[in-house]
């Protein structure tokens, strides 16, 4: 009887490890047919912003690298924290793409969110898109002095998107180092921003400049600087806030990663795909159009790297803000 329990254990045992040993091959054979099925890139913005417009313009080129569809889902809210949860309950096979920004890294820095900073990877850079402070065109404000000198009878209205975002944090850490006064009033995505900009809902707002290019050529808004350490080609005429003598230097740094855990032939393909889908006149002629040139781009060891330090940096910030303990 003992014979036969042992014999029976054995055989449970063996068609356990084979299971296993199966389940294990069959990552790999996965792993390198991958694809296998369309890529879900999951984003954490509104409709018409620079990061759905930038992960639209990336995706274009992408499917015919891939040879597989593509497409964007959207999950709005919580400082990219809900598109974070999501993103975790997903598989860890390269099939579900999380497009990032410091927004989402500023959010992990308070805490509390369904990911940590060790929980993905980076797979490539999309933008570095700086901060432009914005105005009706209609505005008394005609200057960056201007806005700041009315900031410090009354705190300016100043839009961005969700609160403790880059815009938040670069609108705060400007009002610090002009020693003047915002209300920062969030918003869910730079479409929305512009509607309320243009409609005189609020006094100013700090955006990326291909969010409200069109606004812009149309008369309906003026910039009054830009938060890089060098002009803008784009804007030749448009001060940086460092050439004002005001330390604050933001950029909306765009990309995508994956769960830490995909297989890396997965992150390779994904990898090479997106890059090769950047260096095409189409996503070239896009960061053109929106001011930025071929240096936005970025594989995914650089991204990486730039993704902790971004992270890093955020935690100091917000800690001396008063943001994060």
């Amino acid at each position: 009887m003992i014979k036969k329990i042992q014999s029976i254990f054995l055989t449970f045992s063996l068609i356990i490890t084979s299971i296993v040993a199966a389940g294990q091959f069959t990552t790999v054979v996965n792993a390198a047919d991958f694809p296998s099925k369309p890529i879900e890139v999951v984003t954490h913005a509104g409709l018409g912003g620079g990061t759905d417009t930038t992960a639209r313009m990336l995706l274009i080129r992408t499917r015919k690298n891939l040879k597989n569809n593509a497409y964007i889902t959207p999950k709005k809210g919580d400082g990219g924290n809900i598109a974070m949860a999501y993103v975790k309950s997903k598989p860890k096979d390269g099939h579900t793409v999380l497009a990032i920004t410091p927004t989402h890294l500023f959010r992990m820095a308070r805490g509390g969110t369904a990911l940590t900073i060790d929980d993905f990877v980076g797979v490539a850079r999309t933008t570095v898109d700086p901060i432009v402070i914005f105005v009706n065109a209609k505005s008394p404000h005609k200057t960056i002095e201007d806005l700041i000198k009315a900031g410090n009878k009354k705190p300016i209205k100043y839009g961005g998107t969700n609160v403790g975002s880059v815009d938040h944090i670069s609108g705060l850490i400007f009002a610090r180092e002009a020693k003047t006064k915002i209300a920062f009033v969030p918003f869910e995505g730079g479409g929305a921003i512009m509607t309320n900009l243009v409609g005189n809902q609020i006094d100013a707002a700090g955006l990326n400049l291909d969010e409200g290019k069109d606004q812009l050529d149309s008369g309906e808004l003026r910039v009054l600087a830009v938060m890089a350490d060098e002009r803008l080609s784009a804007l030749p005429n448009t001060p940086t806030l460092k050439e004002k003598g005001i330390n604050a230097s933001f950029a909306t740094v765009r990309g995508v990663v994956v769960l830490k855990g995909t297989p890396q032939a997965a992150i390779d393909k994904l990898e090479a795909g997106f890059l090769k889908a950047m260096k095409h006149p189409v996503y070239q002629n896009y960061l053109t159009g929106a001011g930025l040139d071929s240096s936005s781009v970025a594989g995914a060891a650089a991204w990486d790297m730039e993704i902790k330090k971004i992270y890093k940096e955020a935690r100091a910030a917000l800690v001396s803000l008063g943001l994060a303990k």
